[in-house]
C-alpha cells in the first residue's frame, strides 16, 4: 500500500532511477527530467515535490530555486524537498528561504530520504485537514460573502434568513464599508427572485437633474440630450429586486415619485403619459440617520416610514473585532486567488496591530489592506514592519497623522519628516477607498504627485 504521490525532477537519469527503485515500494513515483516537464506534474496532483537545483538548460541553482517559486506560486501548501551537492549549504537555505520544506544533500541515503518525505507528506495532510477545517468553520461564520462569527454578525444572519423569502421592503443600515450591498444581494439570493435581476442604484452618484429619469425612465425628447427612449432602474429591475444605496441624498422631488411607486407600483417615464407597471422588491440603504433627516425636514416621513418596515444594522467592525482574524483570513485567500500569489501569512505581531486597528473605512479598508499586502509583500509573512504607519501605532480611535507620537532617538528629521508624509498618504488613501484621485484631492496635491507618493513610500 503506497504512503502517497511524490513528484521527482531529476536530470541525472542514474539518480532517478536509484531513488525510484528506493521509493517504489512505499510511493507512487511521477519524474520529469528538467523544470518545464518537473513542472507539468503538478497535474498528477503529488503529495511531495522533490528536485534537484541544478537542472537543465543551465544547470546552475538558480534553475531548481526558480522551478521552487512556480511550485509554491501555484500550490501553495505543497511541500517541496530539494536535493544539493555536498558544498551548496548556501543554496540549501537559500531554497529554504524561498519555501522549501527540508533539504538533503546527495549521495542520497534511501533510509534518510523516506524519513524526510514522511515528514513532509504528513505535513501535507494537516495542512489538508486544517484547510477542510477552516472551510467547514468560514461555512458556519459565514453568509454567502458576509464573514462574521461574533454575535451581532449571528444576529444578522438569523434576521436575513427571517425576512429574505419575504416580499418586505428592508432598510439597511450601517456605516460607509461596512457591506450594506452584500446584505441586499443575500436578501435577492434568498428570495423567490433570486433568477430575476437584482439592480442596484447609488443614489449619491446621479445628478439631480438626472437622477428622475434614471431611475424611472423618459421618453424621447423628453429633455435636451433625450435622442431615444430608455428604460429606468426600476423597469430593469421588474419581476426582481431593485436596491438603492445611498437613499438618503434623493431630492424631494424624486422621494415624491418614489414613494407613489411603492404605494401603487406604477409610474410615468419622464416626459411620457403612459403608465407602467413594475413588480419590483425594494431594498434601500443608508449610512445616515434617517430619523434626524426627517426632523430636519430634509427626507419626508412618509417615505420613511415605507422604507423601514424592516431595518436591518450591519455593526461597525470596531464593534467586532473578534471578526477581523476571521476577515483577513477570508480576503487573504481570495486576493491569493484573484492575483494568482500565495496567500499570506501574517506574523502574530500583525494581526495583533490590526485587531487593535480602529477601521474607519470599516470591511472595505480592511479588504483594500489585505489587496495590497498580497500584491506588495514579497516574502510568505506580513510582519509588523510591513503595514502602513498608521496601523503599526496601534491606536483603536480613528486613524489620523499626527506629531504627538515620540520619534524614535535615532530618527533624523528628514525621517520624521517622511514617516509623517507616508502616514498622510496612507490614511487618505484609506479614507478615499484607494482611490488616488480622491485622495490627491483631499490632501490638496495632484494626482501625478500622488503617484509619486504611492511608489515612493510602496502604497
Amino acid at each position: 500500500m503506497t504512503v502517497g504521490r511524490v513528484a521527482i525532477v531529476e536530470d541525472d537519469r542514474a539518480l532517478l532511477d536509484q531513488i525510484r527503485w528506493a521509493l517504489k515500494s512505499t510511493w507512487e513515483v511521477f519524474s520529469a527530467e528538467d523544470a518545464a516537464a518537473g513542472l507539468a506534474l503538478l497535474a498528477e496532483e503529488p503529495d511531495v515535490f522533490l528536485i534537484d537545483l541544478r537542472l537543465p538548460p543551465s544547470r546552475e541553482p538558480k534553475e531548481g530555486i526558480e522551478l521552487l517559486r512556480a511550485i509554491r506560486e501555484r500550490r501553495p501548501d505543497l511541500p517541496v524537498v530539494v536535493m544539493t551537492g555536498e558544498r551548496e549549504r548556501t543554496y540549501a537555505l537559500k531554497a529554504v528561504e524561498f519555501g522549501a520544506y527540508d533539504f538533503f544533500r546527495k549521495p542520497v541515503n534511501p533510509a534518510e530520504l523516506a524519513v524526510i518525505l514522511g515528514r513532509a507528506f504528513e505535513r501535507a495532510r494537516l495542512v489538508a485537514e486544517n484547510r477542510a477545517f477552516r472551510d467547514e468553520m468560514s461555512a458556519l461564520h459565514s453568509f454567502g460573502p458576509i464573514v462574521g462569527k461574533s454575535p451581532a454578525m449571528r444576529k444578522l444572519f438569523r434576521e436575513i434568513e427571517k425576512v429574505a423569502s419575504s416580499d418586505a421592503t428592508v432598510l439597511i443600515t450601517g456605516e460607509s464599508g461596512t457591506g450594506k450591498e452584500l446584505v441586499a444581494q443575500s436578501l435577492h439570493r434568498g428570495s423567490p427572485r433570486a433568477s430575476a435581476p437584482f439592480v442596484a442604484v447609488n443614489s449619491s452618484a446621479l445628478p439631480e437633474a438626472l437622477a428622475e429619469s434614471e431611475l424611472f425612465g423618459h421618453e424621447k425628447g423628453a429633455f435636451t440630450g433625450a435622442v431615444s427612449s430608455r428604460a429606468g432602474k426600476f423597469e430593469l429591475a421588474h419581476h426582481g429586486t431593485l436596491f438603492l444605496d445611498e437613499a438618503a441624498t434623493l431630492s424631494p422631488a424624486v422621494q415624491a415619485k418614489l414613494l407613489r411607486v411603492l404605494e401603487s407600483r406604477k409610474f410615468e417615464r419622464v416626459g411620457g403619459s403612459r403608465t407602467v407597471s413594475v413588480d419590483i422588491r425594494l431594498l434601500a440603504a443608508t449610512n445616515e440617520d434617517l430619523d434626524k433627516r426627517v426632523a430636519a425636514g430634509t427626507f419626508r416621513e412618509d417615505l420613511f416610514y415605507r422604507l423601514n418596515t424592516v431595518v436591518l444594522r450591519i455593526p461597525p467592525l470596531r464593534d467586532r473585532s473578534e471578526d477581523i482574524v476571521l476577515l483577513i483570513d477570508y480576503y487573504r485567500e481570495k486576493w491569493g486567488t484573484h492575483h494568482g500569489r500565495a496567500p499570506r501569512r501574517f506574523s502574530p505581531g500583525a494581526l495583533d496591530a490590526l485587531v487593535r486597528h480602529g477601521w474607519p473605512g470599516n470591511v472595505r479598508e480592511l479588504a483594500h489592506l489585505v489587496e495590497m499586502l498580497t500584491l506588495m509583500v514579497e516574502g510568505e509573512e506580513v510582519a509588523l514592519d510591513d503595514l502602513p504607519g498608521l496601523f503599526r501605532k496601534g491606536s483603536r480611535a480613528e486613524a489620523s497623522p499626527s506629531l504627538e507620537a515620540p520619534a524614535p532617538e535615532s530618527e533624523s528629521l528628514p525621517m520624521a519628516v517622511a514617516r509623517f508624509e507616508r502616514d498622510m498618504v496612507a490614511v487618505a488613501l484609506s479614507r478615499a477607498e484607494g482611490v488616488k484621485a480622491r485622495a490627491a484631492r483631499s490632501l490638496g496635491i495632484d494626482t501625478n504627485q500622488m503617484r509619486y507618493l504611492c511608489r515612493k513610500y510602496n502604497l
